[in-house]
Parts: C-alpha cells; sequence; structure tokens
C-alpha cells in the first residue's frame, strides 16, 4: 500500500479493498522503521492517526465518505495543529503545542484525511536544504548523503521515500518546487492569496504560500481542491470560486503555446540538467505544443529583490519571539534587555538570526528606500516581465533547479545556498503558480522541470503537468528505500 498514489489509495479505500485504520498502521510501521535514515519527520501523532482513521471508517460505512476521507498525509510544521507541537523547526518553539488549526488543517480534517505526523523543515522555512533545522538534516532517500532541498524537505522526503503519500508544504521563494525537484516527486505552489495563510506561522508574509506535495500531478489537484478558497480570517486570501482541478486533467495539449525564458537556460545552470529539461519539453512536442524563445529581462534582480523584501517582512514577524509572551525564555535573566537578548540569541539559529539583522537594517531609517522601497520597484517589474510573457505563450517552462541535490555540508556560504532558487523566487516575488515535476535523473539523483503560468492558472498547469506524467515515466521511479516492504 505504501508504493502507490494518493489517488489510487482513495480508490482503494472507496472500493473496500483496505480501510483507512489498516492504511495508517501500515504507514505509521514504515515510519517508524524506516524514518530514523532520513529525518523527515519532527513529530509522529500516532494515537491522533488512528483515531481520524477510525472516524473516517466510521464515515465511510454510513455513506458519508468523500474524495479523500482516510487518506493519510503529513504536514510541515509550519502549520498549526490543535494540540500538537508545532515547532517551525526552531527552538523557539520547541514546547510550542497549537491551540488551534490553521485554515489548510482545518479543511483537510473536513475532508477526512488522516495526518500522521509534522515534517521536518529548515528554521522557520528558511534555506534550500534542509540543513537549518534544530532537530537536524533531513537526507535525501536518493542519497542520503545529499540533501532533500528545503524548506519544504521533510514532506519532500517523506513522500518520496514511501512513508506518506502526499504532504503538505510552504513556498516562499521555492520550497515546494525545490525540495520537490531534489526528491523527484510533484510539487504545487498555488496563487498568492488562492490558499489561505491563517495559522501558518510567517516567515515572509507577501510571499508565503501553502501547497500540496506528492507523487503525481492528479495527486496535488484532489488535494488543492481540499484546501483551496477564500478565508475570512485571512486579509491576503482571494475571494474567488475554487473548481474541481481534477476535471481538466484530461484536456489534449494540441495548440499549447510554451514559453522557453532565455534567461533560465545560461549560465550556471548544470549542462546536465539543461539536457534532461530539454529533453522533457521535447515530449510536448509530441503532445501538440509548440516551443518559443521568451525573454524575462528582470530575472537577474530576483535573488537581490528577494533577499530585502523576505528578511524585511522576517524581521517584523519575528519580532513577537522575545521569551516575554512566545517562544523560548531564558533561564534566570538578569533584568527584561537580558531576557530579550539570550533568549533570542538562544532560540534562532544562524539563518535565521543573519535574515533577522538583515531585515532589519534594510527596514531602518535611512536605508528603507534605498533597500526595501527599491526591492518592490524591481518586484513589479519582474511581476511585469511574466504578464507580457503571458500575453505570448500560455505556459513557461524551464529547470525547477540549476543542479540536482548537492551534499550535506557543500555550501559553505550562504550567498551559494541563495543562487539554488535562482530560477523560483521570481514566481513568488510575482505572485503566480508554479509546478515542479521529474523529468530525469543526473548521477542518479532527480531533476526537475519547473512549469509556470499565469495568476490563478492552477487547472492548466496541473493539466498540462498530467499529459506529461502519462507520457512519461519518470514520476514512477522510486528509490530503493521506498522499495523496502515490513
Amino acid at each position: 500500500m505504501h508504493d502507490t498514489t494518493l489517488t489510487a489509495l482513495a480508490a482503494g479505500l472507496a472500493a473496500g479493498e483496505f480501510s483507512s485504520r489498516e492504511l495508517t498502521q501500515a504507514l505509521l510501521a514504515r515510519i517508524e522503521r524506516l524514518d530514523g535514515e532520513l529525518n523527515s519527520f519532527i513529530t509522529l501523532t500516532a494515537e491522533q492517526a488512528l483515531e481520524a482513521a477510525d472516524q473516517a471508517d466510521a464515515a465511510r460505512a454510513a455513506g458519508n465518505a468523500g474524495p479523500l476521507t482516510g487518506v493519510p498525509l503529513a504536514l510541515k510544521d509550519l502549520f498549526c495543529t490543535e494540540g500538537v507541537r508545532t515547532s517551525a523547526g526552531s527552538k523557539m518553539l520547541d514546547t510550542f503545542v497549537a491551540p488551534y488549526d490553521a485554515t489548510v488543517v482545518e479543511k483537510l480534517k473536513a475532508a477526512g484525511t488522516v495526518s500522521l505526523g509534522k515534517t521536518n523543515m529548515d528554521e522557520f522555512a528558511m534555506g534550500s536544504s534542509n540543513e537549518n533545522s534544530f532537530y537536524g538534516a533531513v537526507h535525501n532517500p536518493w542519497h542520503r548523503n545529499a540533501v532533500p532541498g528545503g524548506s519544504s524537505g521533510g514532506s519532500a522526503a517523506a513522500v518520496a521515500a514511501g512513508l506518506v503519500p502526499a504532504a503538505m508544504g510552504t513556498d516562499t521563494g521555492g520550497s515546494i518546487r525545490q525540495p520537490a525537484a531534489f526528491c523527484g516527486i510533484t510539487g504545487l505552489k498555488p496563487t498568492y492569496g488562492r490558499v489561505s495563510r491563517y495559522g501558518i506561522i510567517a516567515y515572509a508574509s507577501s510571499l508565503d504560500q501553502a501547497g500540496p506535495m506528492a507523487r503525481t500531478a492528479e495527486d496535488c489537484a484532489r488535494l488543492l481542491t481540499a484546501i483551496a478558497g477564500h478565508d475570512l480570517r485571512d486579509s491576503t486570501s482571494v475571494a474567488r470560486g475554487v473548481p474541481d482541478y481534477t476535471q481538466e486533467l484530461d484536456a489534449p495539449l494540441a495548440g499549447l503555446r510554451i514559453g522557453l525564458p532565455r534567461e533560465y537556460f545560461g549560465e550556471g545552470l548544470d549542462p546536465a540538467v539543461e539536457r534532461a529539461v530539454r529533453e522533457a519539453i521535447g515530449v510536448f512536442e509530441t503532445l501538440g505544443a509548440t516551443l518559443r524563445e521568451v525573454s524575462l529581462p528582470h530575472t537577474h534582480y530576483a535573488i537581490p529583490a528577494y533577499y530585502v523584501i523576505a528578511p524585511a517582512e522576517a524581521s517584523s514577524n519575528l519580532a513577537r519571539y522575545d521569551g516575554v509572551r512566545f517562544g523560548h525564555r531564558c533561564d534566570a535573566p538578569a533584568d527584561l534587555t537580558d531576557l530579550y537578548k539570550r533568549s533570542r540569541a538562544e532560540g534562532f539559529g544562524e539563518e535565521v538570526k543573519r535574515r533577522i539583522l538583515m531585515g532589519t537594517h534594510t527596514l531602518s531609517e535611512g536605508f528603507f528606500d534605498a533597500y526595501y522601497k527599491k526591492a518592490q520597484q524591481v518586484r513589479r517589474l519582474i511581476r511585469q516581465d511574466f504578464l507580457d510573457a503571458f500575453d505570448e505563450v500560455d505556459v513557461l517552462m524551464g529547470p525547477t533547479s540549476p543542479t540536482p541535490a548537492f551534499d550535506l555540508g557543500a555550501k559553505k556560504d550562504p550567498v551559494s545556498m541563495y543562487l539554488q532558487d535562482i530560477y523560483t523566487i521570481a514566481i513568488n516575488l510575482a505572485g503566480i503558480p508554479g509546478i515542479s515535476v521529474p523529468a530525469g535523473f543526473v548521477g542518479g539523483r532527480p531533476v526537475g522541470l519547473q512549469i509556470l503560468g499565469t495568476h490563478f492558472a492552477e487547472a492548466r498547469l496541473l493539466n498540462v503537468a498530467h499529459q506529461f506524467q502519462q507520457a512519461t515515466d519518470w514520476h514512477l521511479r522510486r528509490p530503493a528505500i521506498a522499495e523496502e516492504t515490513l
């Protein structure tokens, strides 16, 4: 049961081939046995999961089951979950037990899904390798000495290893798509505002967006249908109807206009990754699509703009963690100033401290106009680049990351780590949706193809990704650990 898709498991549950309790018990046993090699989970919620599974089985027996009733999944440890530790991968929140559910969690519970636990992540979602977690690095299921990507690395690793059929992630600058690429799974970053951010511990509020991570585009379509929608508790949530994202999956691609941004195929891209991505894009020509080169001229400004805007917002969002009302509190403070200093110094990791300092500097008097305001102006130009491109083409395609997964500890300086997000960050600045799908291997490590669409074009992206997966088998490949049976 572990080596199949969420869609197939849902069908098996509906057909009575197995119960949700049986499925949940099998996956919990796999996690207990195999996750010691991966460190993909921070908290396992076995008791709550079995209770939810029993409720799902009872609902099915009563004829009240929905499409996802009884299906197990996992949640990135950034989603507040009532009664469960929600740490954001940080010592600062190591003992925090959420008193309420995030909207995404609420919607998934309403759909009848069963959460098995909370997955590991870069602290406060700050990182591209999942090495910045207070709970230790996550290991890539394909190569144990490689990173799984970040910050949703625990979710990606758990899905790739067959510990769960799907997991929720968040994406601020590529944190769903890049780990999906590194681990050989499918990951969708929806349009900003498509999924409520209420109850998601904030990193950068104008960039954060939740989305599904699973084996296939079809699985992601089913999950997005469940979690998308307007939420009055989130002022950035868009009041727009939610379609059934599975309805257009089988639409033919004849006449699809695909744009290839020249900036995504230049200096810095691993030649082997480029070959794999171009071969994958060639599949779409056989499906009736046409290709043309386009330009996103402000792409090279995306990383500097992001690393002004995101740290600035982080410095504001993380100011509440001072040891007084929220977060870790140091022992025996001498006075209030000592309490603030030592609580934050002890509670935050190095990367989080670095970004708080960067953000505080750019928001300070004398630097706001020169840095933050200028970065927001650049952001507008980047957004306009995408809008201009979508006047000419239906979707854009390119690599998700310039390299395959790198080894743990290989990126010693922050700048080289930040450059891993060169093809993903601009999408968050523009607020458009993007999906990464498995598209080959380089040196035995997965490569991701990134597909981008205009605002609220998730149905088209999922259709394009699904048709690619119908024509290829990259998404069916599994690391050795996923083949292990109990």
